[in-house]
């Protein structure tokens, strides 16, 4: 993603107005969920559900770029930021100390995912970075370990970030929920390629697969089954990424970047889209859709309480895994919800400051109450 800093203009005031026109929810249906946080342009937002969904705001210019709860203690968040490392909260997100400064050598933190570690108190931490790279940590703190078989690859020449073409880093960490010694890396832009030994060695891309995947999942009720949206359409693979196939059909807009996976349904997916780049993550030009399919393969938009295609930025999409139909948006307009599979939407009632209309928001994450 770009890192863009626009001033707010006339144009995001009158999106404003449409946004508060919407259906807003001021109390969050699911009660699961513990915290919630929203990476700006400079800083982390903290949404706390249980008090009135009061919103504060951390780690401020620290430009964050990705944002992840440890789904074994869910208080617990890791936060990567553009130049100034990595962070780490164990209070969900009212401090922050700086980790792994000795051990990964870039601050330029593009990526983040934390595997369940069975028998462990806290995830393993995966941490991809710019130039690409990409580190492990078991206790997500004091010892990481680099992956350098990933630099390895006979693609890794050809690896380039058009925008820095002279660099890439690693876009998406996927650790597989099925089988915890496969990992997907996404490099942004070349590759798409796994790990089946937890990251020791790597398999190259394949013919057909991804070039500028932005988003990657994996699901528990589909073994083998890999979902990628990216910057060259939209794919899937039903063996563990060995072959591909690309299904755009009903896509207006053909860059993709966010993605999400009903988490009852592996057949009911959800895409946000645009034209490109600069439609997508520039509040004054952008225009985004969400598009969504199930049980075929066909895409329809989807807008019954988003906002306008015209002045939103592409959205980041989460899935509930606590509840088959419900899906989480967050764009330059806030955070919205669905709880019927992403046929219909309602804004959630936080404060939302007017310089937020003007930004691209990319880090989103939601922490579940541990039952």
């Amino acid at each position: 993603m770009l890192v863009y800093n626009l001033p707010a203009t006339n144009r995001c005031t009158r999106y404003i107005r449409k946004v508060i026109q919407m259906i807003s929810i001021s109390v969050l249906p699911d009660h699961d969920v513990q915290t919630i946080m929203i990476g700006m342009q400079n800083s982390l937002l903290v949404i706390e559900p249980s008090n009135k969904l009061e919103v504060h705001e951390r780690l401020k210019g620290t430009q964050p770029q990705s944002v992840v709860f440890d789904p074994n203690n869910p208080s617990r968040a890791y936060c990567g930021t553009f130049g100034n490392g990595l962070w780490k909260t164990d209070d969900s997100g009212q401090t922050w100390n700086m980790i792994g400064k000795d051990a990964i050598s870039s601050p330029y933190i593009m990526s983040l995912s934390v595997s369940l570690n069975h028998g462990s108190k806290f995830g393993k931490v995966y941490v991809g970075t710019e130039p690409s790279a990409l580190y492990i940590s078991n206790d997500g703190e004091d010892s990481w370990v680099k992956m350098d078989a990933l630099n390895n690859l006979p693609s890794s020449n050809s690896w380039s970030f058009p925008p820095r073409p002279w660099t890439h880093h690693v876009r998406w960490i996927e650790p597989d929920l099925n089988n915890i010694n496969n990992v997907f890396v996404a490099i942004e832009a070349g590759a798409l390629v796994k790990s089946c030994d937890g990251g020791k060695s790597w398999t190259d891309r394949v013919k057909h697969s991804p070039y500028d995947s932005h988003t990657l999942s994996t699901h528990l009720k589909a073994p083998g089954r890999l979902y990628s949206s990216a910057g060259d359409g939209y794919f899937e693979s039903l063996d563990y990424g060995k072959t591909w196939k690309e299904i755009t059909k009903g896509l207006g807009h053909q860059y993709l970047y966010g993605l999400a996976v009903d988490s009852g349904d592996p057949d009911t997916v959800i895409v946000s889209a645009s034209f490109g780049p600069n439609t997508a993550y520039v509040a004054d030009d952008a225009e985004s859709l969400v598009y969504r399919k199930s049980h075929e393969e066909y895409w329809e938009p989807i807008s019954n309480g988003l906002p306008d295609s015209s002045g939103t930025t592409i959205s980041t999409l989460l899935a509930n895994p606590k509840a088959s139909g419900g899906f989480y948006a967050m764009n330059n307009h806030g955070v919205f919800i669905s709880a019927d599979s992403g046929l219909s939407w309602k804004r959630l009632d936080i404060q939302w400051s007017k310089e937020y209309y003007s930004q691209c928001p990319r880090g989103f994450a939601i922490a579940y109450k541990t039952s």
